[in-house]
């Protein structure tokens, strides 16, 4: 194995248990007349009579699998070389093959969701987030509920994102509750949650379908994830990832997925993270997850953001509010114990004089989304105030809507999405909104 994936799979005992490296290490030595193009020895393969296939797997993909269905808790886990997008079309797709045709979702849903509704024509009821220091989040299950009792009622299933981008894990034993109750569906997108697998808040104690995204909070490659069924519902998950699955995925990746379910925990950098957040109440959100470090700053939060990158640390996102800085089990110590003291710093520099102000979410009405044919056209972000978006847009990562499709764009939006260094839904400086009089 050469350096560059030694850096990657570096835990000996985890690497030993891996079906898809074992196999990648000790590979025949050939002549490749074979995809890919570059003709590059080494692990970018395809499929070949001795490497299995995902698509039909039966030796070191099958083993793969059954471990990681295992540890997930799933009568079946698919790998995915596609990233977790790939997982949530797949989820709903089964959904819809098992008769759903609404589905409730909060607002705050990643950007896959409202684009695997539309191509699947499944109907999104959208319901409005809660905030603490500005940072949204998805209320318990029964004030959802009583607040929103028509969209859950109406819905045929129910789909959580746990955690979310800002550490915060959905009431999915509720939820759970609410479904076997009123017999609906329970999805949950846990991109960001495949470290929690031996958490009782993992989706797998609750839901009916759910996605781990590992390359997210597990050291696996980028694009890495699962998707896994709970009893009953493998069939027509298998029936989604067969359609949305690559023909063409990465054995790399592969690999990486298989060991980083694998990856042992990383108590002691969990425990150091819990004790720091302790110490800065104020300054750091007291979420439940313990990978997504959100620093707030308010006003000042870009320019804190400006000047990690210029000392060499490079954050996740920042939102215009919160530095979110992103860990995981292979995160080293001395890197940890030296973004503590930037932050401190940072903290001192720009403070925070009278909290964070907590506005409540606009509620937003849930309605089908009217697509119109020429009815639309690309504005400059400096001239669409006032205008109503027709593409949905905003921060990325989060990655969910900062503005919907038929919401009234304000001011304060679009400085977000002026100021942030990156964004979807923006075109060149412009953003698309539906034409006036149309």
């Amino acid at each position: 194995m050469d350096a560059a994936w030694m850096k990657i799979f570096e835990d000996t005992a985890t690497r030993k248990r891996c079906h898809i490296l074992r196999m990648l290490e000790t590979q025949p030595a050939h002549a490749s007349f074979h995809t890919p193009g570059h003709k590059a020895a080494g692990w970018d393969i395809t499929e070949l009579a001795y490497s299995d296939n995902l698509a039909s797997p039966r030796g070191c993909i099958a083993q793969a699998e059954a471990d990681i269905a295992e540890l997930l808790g799933a009568e079946k886990s698919f790998i995915l070389t596609d990233g977790s997008t790939c997982g949530v079309l797949s989820m709903l797709y089964a959904a819809k093959c098992m008769g759903a045709k609404k589905i409730a979702l909060c607002e705050n849903a990643h950007k896959s969701v409202y684009n695997g509704c539309q191509l699947l024509e499944l109907q999104p009821l959208v319901y409005s987030c809660s905030t603490r220091s500005k940072i949204p989040f998805a209320p318990p299950v029964s004030a959802l509920t009583e607040e929103n009792a028509a969209i859950f009622e109406e819905a045929d299933a129910l789909l959580f994102t746990s955690p979310d981008y800002y550490g915060n894990c959905a009431d999915l034993s509720g939820a759970r509750a609410y479904c076997n109750a009123k017999k609906k569906l329970l999805l949950v997108d846990g991109a960001h949650g495949g470290h929690l697998k031996d958490d009782t808040r993992h989706a797998r104690f609750y839901a009916d379908m759910w996605v781990d995204g590992v390359h997210k909070s597990l050291p696996a490659l980028t694009q890495g994830a699962v998707v896994s069924a709970a009893k009953g519902f493998a069939e027509a998950l298998y029936k989604g990832v067969d359609i949305f699955r690559t023909t063409s995925p990465s054995y790399p990746v592969m690999a990486s997925v298989e060991y980083a379910v694998k990856f042992p925990r990383n108590e002691g950098l969990e425990l150091a993270v819990a004790a720091y957040k302790k110490a800065q109440p104020q300054r750091v959100y007291q979420n439940e997850d313990w990978t997504k470090l959100c620093a707030i700053f308010g006003e000042a939060a870009f320019d804190a953001e400006r000047e990690l990158q210029q000392k060499g640390v490079y954050p996740e996102f920042c939102d215009g509010n919160v530095v979110m800085l992103y860990l995981s089990p292979a995160t080293k110590t001395q890197d940890f114990e030296r973004l503590k003291d930037l932050l401190d710093a940072l903290f001192l520099k720009y403070p925070i004089l009278n909290g964070v102000e907590d506005k409540n979410a606009v509620e937003r009405v849930s309605a089908p989304i009217v697509f119109r044919e020429n009815g639309t056209e690309w504005v400059h972000i400096c001239k669409a105030e006032d205008r109503i978006c027709a593409q949905m847009c905003g921060l990325f990562p989060p990655c969910f809507p900062l503005l919907s499709v038929g919401e009234k764009i304000t001011k304060e939006k679009l400085l977000l999405l002026q100021k942030a260094d990156n964004v979807f839904g923006v075109r060149d400086g412009k953003i698309c909104v539906f034409k006036e009089g149309m």
